[in-house]
């Protein structure tokens, strides 16, 4: 086809907003890429880009033609992956996204697992805690720590997340263990501030079949996960994270969970994926790493709890 070459290197710079990772993801230079797209702007009579020295941007006709590409693509892409067959030796680019702690502990190990088995896989791997458009962006599967409303997109569970509370051992001597969370007066407490909204995540306890959320003064207020592991392993006070965001810290003594009967439910993490195209063999390999529950980490769960979910951190 006359000038395709010309319509992937657009897709890919409108995917990247990047004409040299572009060049990266394509094989050649970004001024290359930009050449190809020029022409492309010749041919077609509109601009596709505004371009800056610090970044390249979406027209609205850049806009609605990478959304005409990327459904082209994708179908080319499928067809391709029929060809082959969806079950064979994985390869290519997987395109990940997941919340950036569950991605550290979690998704990461899988995934360097995978390409240490199959030496003809690459990984583009996002870490972020901000949505994804997982069709728009071209992103083959994400990780979800929330209900599913997206009726495009196909999932699996593979896991649950569950809030537990902690403090220093040192901590608990000097200021004790609250058994119940109306006992909750005269603690310190390291709250986490979502990056989203800017505000303060409230305590959340399960007390009496109903969910109470608490909203107590905090001693420090941190936008990482992990930072308020560590600023509880100092001492400094009780935390609300996720499980596996404290387990290495519960497992070597460093911290020790309190209200364990008082876990709010916890939320479902799922993988996800485009629902309207066939399953390329690595998208399968992936999905089937993280739902096997070998690449989970140490689990300090409510044995009473129903399986269940999860807190993007």
């Amino acid at each position: 086809m006359s000038g395709f070459t010309q319509f992937i290197a657009f897709a890919s710079a409108a995917r990247h907003r990047s004409f040299a990772h572009a060049g990266r993801e394509l094989g050649i230079t970004a001024s290359t890429v930009a050449k190809r797209i020029l022409r492309l702007e010749e041919q077609l009579g509109v601009k596709l880009f505004h371009r800056t020295t610090r970044q390249v941007t979406l027209s609205s006709d850049g806009e609605a033609l990478y959304a005409r590409c990327e459904k082209i693509l994708a179908d080319i892409h499928e067809l391709e992956t029929l060809a082959a067959g969806t079950h064979g030796e994985p390869r290519g680019e997987l395109r990940i996204n997941a919340p950036i702690t569950y991605g550290k502990h979690v998704v990461l190990p899988a995934v360097s697992r995978l390409l240490q088995a199959h030496p003809d896989l690459s990984a583009d791997v996002r870490l972020t805690d901000q949505l994804c458009d997982v069709i728009k962006d071209g992103i083959d599967a994400a990780v979800r720590i929330m209900p599913l409303i997206d009726s495009r997109l196909a999932s699996k569970r593979i896991g649950w997340q569950h809030l537990v509370v902690c403090g220093s051992p040192d901590y608990l001597a000097r200021r004790g263990k609250p058994k119940h969370p109306a006992q909750m007066d005269g603690h310190a407490f390291i709250v986490f501030r979502v990056p989203t909204s800017g505000r303060e995540r409230p305590l959340q306890f399960s007390v009496d079949g109903e969910v109470l959320e608490l909203h107590p003064r905090y001693r420090m207020l941190i936008d990482d996960g992990e930072g308020m592991v560590e600023s509880a392993c100092h001492g400094t006070g009780l935390i609300q994270v996720p499980d596996y965001m404290a387990a290495e810290s519960i497992g070597s003594g460093r911290l020790v969970e309190v209200l364990r009967d008082f876990r709010p439910p916890p939320l479902p993490v799922s993988i996800v994926w485009p629902g309207n195209r066939l399953l390329p063999a690595r998208v399968r390999l992936l999905i089937d790493a993280l739902s096997s529950g070998a690449d989970q980490p140490n689990r300090t769960a409510n044995p009473r709890a129903a399986d269940s979910g999860s807190l993007a951190m």
